[in-house]
């Protein structure tokens, strides 16, 4: 192989070695902004939170079902939507969870979590333990197909028109908004 030929090569891999190190050293990425995608993580004070998955439940559906756990049925053009969480606590003191959450649609239609008795359910107004998680290790929850806590909200069929959804989540410094990908 002439000598330009190599180097072309070695340029070439070299290239691809560097462009394949970013795509892998920004997975799991965090900044310090409050405004993120579904998937980022984000700091709220002392707590560290991350959107992992968020979709529409279907209560016939088995798995949806243990998530729906004592919710009535919905009227027609009505669907129950589940954002499920990660939330860590580095410090060596308890952390307080949000009372509450919200989601807003590009109209500014705000739409609150629901009480929910699901095992699966986020602990809204608890706490996370010094050095643990939500959900906590070995539990329901994390154990499950999705590894996280949920958080329930009722949703008109036309939010998902009226996209981009933002979840708001409280905290000491401002809320954060997390957009989600629907």
């Amino acid at each position: 192989m002439p000598r330009h030929h190599r180097l072309v090569s070695l340029l070439l891999a070299a290239l691809a070695l560097g462009a394949l190190t970013f795509a892998f050293s920004s997975c799991g990425y965090s900044s310090d902004s409050k405004d993120v995608a579904e998937g980022e993580a984000v700091e709220l004070g002392n707590l560290q939170y991350s959107v992992i998955f968020s979709r529409y439940l279907n209560p016939s559906d088995n798995e949806d079902s243990a998530y729906l756990v004592g919710q009535p049925p919905l009227p027609d053009g009505h669907s129950y939507f589940g954002v499920f969480f990660q939330v860590q606590n580095n410090e060596s003191t308890p952390q307080p969870l949000p009372q509450a959450l919200t989601i807003t649609d590009a109209t500014e239609r705000e739409y609150k979590a629901l009480p929910s008795e699901s095992l699966y359910a986020f602990p809204l107004g608890g706490e996370v333990e010094p050095e643990e998680q939500v959900p906590v290790l070995d539990s329901t929850p994390q154990q499950g197909p999705i590894e996280g806590s949920m958080v329930l909200f009722e949703l008109p069929a036309e939010a998902s028109s009226n996209r981009p959804l933002v979840l708001s989540i409280p905290g000491p410094e401002g809320p954060a908004k997390v957009t989600l990908d629907l």
